[in-house]
C-alpha cells in the first residue's frame, strides 16, 4: 500500500539515490519512457538516456566503468543547467551511483540541484536479497572472483574484499544517515518484492502523477543470470585479461554483447540459480535487522515494512555445478561477436571454423575445474562455519 499525503510540492527535486539493486532499473526505464508524458504533467526528467551516469560519475570523483569513456563535469554542469531551467516543474533525478557520494558530494550534489528544494529518496531491500545480483553486476564490470569466495571476503569483520565500494552502497543505515546530513528532506521506501509496482506508484505519488502513469520498460523484467550463465561472463573475464585485450572493447565484447544476448534466452526448467549458502543467509539478516534498528533511530520517514530488512529468507539448495545449454554457449558468443571483434576487424576469424561443440565443450571443461575448485572452497567454508558456531 502507497500513502496519498505523498505528494511533494511545486517546484520539487526528487533525487533517488539508489543504491544499487533496489528497483533502481525499473524505475529508470519507467521515467525514460514517460519522459514527453511527463513534461505534459510538469514533471521534467532531465537528460535523453536512462540515466545521468556520467554525470553522477563526475560530480562524485568515481571512476568509469571498465571499458566506457572517462566521466567529464561538462556532463554535470549540462545536468544543473537543465535542472536548474526546470524552475517551478518538479524534477526527479534518479541513479544508484549517488549511493557512492562521500559527506562533501553529497553535500555538492543537493546545492547544485536545488538546494531546499531538493527531497532524497533511499530504496532498500534485504540484503539477503541483494548479495547474488550484486555479485552479478560486478562481473558485468570485469571482476573475476566466484561467489563463494566474494561472500567469504565481503561477510568478514572487517571485510576483505576487492569490492569495498559494496559496503559504501550497502551499509544502508550509514548511507541514509549521510544523505541526511546534505538534505532537508529524506524518505525510506522499502521496497515490497511481493508487490513489484509498489515503487512506481510511490513515485507517481510524489511526483503527482495519476496512478498508473508509470509503466515497467522491456528492461524492468530483465532477469538475473543463472548459475551457469554467470560462469560463462566470469570465464569470458578472465579470457580477456589473459589475452590482454584492450580495457575499452569490454563494454562493446561482453557487457552489451555477451551479456545482453545471454539475457534474451529463456532458461530451461531447473537451470540452477545462483544460490547463497545458509551461512551468509544468516549473517546478512543479522546485519539487515541492526540497520533496520538504526534507521528507526535517525527518525526518517519510512514507506514500507522496515523491519523486514532482517527477516531471514528461505536458503536455496546448495548449488549444483553449473550445466550450460549449447545454446546457451553459441548465444553468449554471438552476442559479442555482433557488436564487434573485441582483439580489431578480424577478431572474428579464429572462430569462423570453431563449431557450436566445441566452444561449449571448452567452456564446459573449465567451468567444470573452476567449479570443483570452488565446491572446495565451499566445503573448506562450511567446516570453518561450523566451528564458529560451536
Amino acid at each position: 500500500m502507497v500513502a496519498d499525503d505523498l505528494q511533494l510540492q511545486a517546484g520539487a527535486r526528487l533525487l533517488h539515490v539508489g543504491p544499487h539493486k533496489t528497483g533502481t532499473t525499473m524505475i529508470q526505464d519507467a521515467l525514460h519512457l514517460a519522459r514527453q508524458r511527463l513534461a505534459t504533467r510538469g514533471v521534467v526528467y532531465p537528460g535523453t538516456g536512462r540515466q545521468p551516469l556520467q554525470a553522477i560519475l563526475a560530480v562524485t570523483g568515481q571512476p568509469r566503468l571498465f571499458g566506457e569513456p572517462e566521466p567529464d563535469m561538462a556532463h554535470w554542469a549540462l545536468l544543473v543547467r537543465e535542472v536548474t531551467s526546470a524552475r517551478d516543474q518538479r524534477v526527479v533525478v534518479s541513479s544508484e551511483f549517488l549511493a557512492e557520494a562521500s559527506d562533501v558530494a553529497a553535500c555538492r550534489v543537493v546545492s547544485e540541484l536545488g538546494g531546499p528544494r531538493v527531497h532524497v529518496v533511499v530504496t532498500l531491500r534485504p540484503l539477503s536479497r541483494i548479495l547474488p545480483s550484486q555479485w552479478q553486476q560486478y562481473l558485468q564490470n570485469g571482476y573475476r572472483f566466484p561467489y563463494l569466495e566474494w561472500l567469504e571476503g565481503i561477510l568478514k569483520d572487517p571485510p576483505d574484499t576487492p569490492t569495498p565500494g559494496f559496503w559504501r552502497r550497502h551499509r544502508h543505515d550509514e548511507l541514509v544517515a549521510r544523505w541526511m546530513k546534505a538534505a532537508q528532506e529524506v524518505t525510506v521506501v522499502v521496497v515490497d518484492d511481493d508487490d513489484r509496482m509498489m515503487l512506481l506508484r510511490t513515485f507517481e505519488s510524489m511526483l503527482g502523477l495519476p496512478r498508473g502513469f508509470l509503466i515497467p520498460g522491456q528492461n524492468a523484467a530483465n532477469r538475473s543470470l543463472t548459475l551457469a550463465e554467470a560462469e560463462v561472463v566470469r570465464l569470458l573475464n578472465v579470457e580477456f585479461g589473459r589475452r590482454e585485450w584492450p580495457s575499452r572493447n569490454y563494454a562493446r565484447f561482453v557487457r552489451y554483447g555477451a551479456v545482453q544476448e545471454l539475457k534474451t534466452r529463456q532458461p530451461r526448467p531447473g537451470e540452477p540459480r545462483i544460490a547463497t549458502p545458509v551461512w551468509a543467509l544468516k549473517r546478512a539478516t543479522e546485519i539487515g535487522a541492526e540497520m533496520a534498528e538504526n534507521i528507526a533511530a535517525l527518525g526518517v520517514r519510512v514507506i514500507g515494512d522496515l523491519s523486514s530488512l532482517g527477516d531471514l529468507p528461505e536458503a536455496d539448495a546448495e548449488p549444483a555445478p553449473p550445466m550450460l545449454p549449447a545454446e546457451a554457449a553459441v548465444q553468449a558468443i554471438v552476442g559479442a561477436l555482433r557488436v564487434g571483434g573485441v582483439a580489431g576487424p578480424k577478431a572474428a576469424d579464429p572462430l569462423a571454423d570453431v563449431d557450436a561443440r566445441s566452444m561449449t565443450r571448452a567452456l564446459a571443461r573449465r567451468g567444470r575445474q573452476r567449479m570443483r575448485r570452488t565446491l572446495r572452497l565451499q566445503k573448506r567454508l562450511g567446516t570453518r562455519n561450523a566451528l564458529r558456531e560451536r
